[in-house]
């Protein structure tokens, strides 16, 4: 996508806080946290919603999950505990048109609905 926020940042035409980086996925800190860990996982190819994942890319799912619990086991938050959340579409609080992940953690969960 040639206007997408996220695969500019995968294509390195933007800056972010990267932190992890594998053949499938790419991880960088939000700029706008929600948490004191607050870490996007996205997938290298462009998925605009949850919703556009076919059966035949599901693989994407493991990982994103698998990049989820490596880098909260490298943050120190794997232990204590984490969320993690995907957005989809406006009522479900997506802003960003690339499928992502929310890493959340370093402080309590409440259980209200997250952002």
């Amino acid at each position: 996508m040639p206007n997408c926020l996220f695969c500019k940042i995968i294509k390195n035409e933007i800056p972010g806080s990267i932190l992890y980086e594998d053949e499938e996925v790419l991880a960088f800190k939000d700029l706008h946290p929600q948490a004191p860990v607050h870490i996007l996982v996205i997938p290298k190819k462009h998925f605009s919603t949850l919703n556009d994942v076919e059966i035949a890319s599901t693989k994407i799912f493991t990982s994103l999950l698998q990049a989820a619990k490596t880098i909260a086991h490298q943050l120190g938050i794997s232990e204590k505990g984490y969320r993690c959340v995907i957005n989809t579409h406006p009522e479900g609080g997506q802003s960003v048109y690339h499928l992502h992940l929310h890493l959340l953690g370093g402080a309590q969960m409440g259980p209200s609905m997250v952002g």
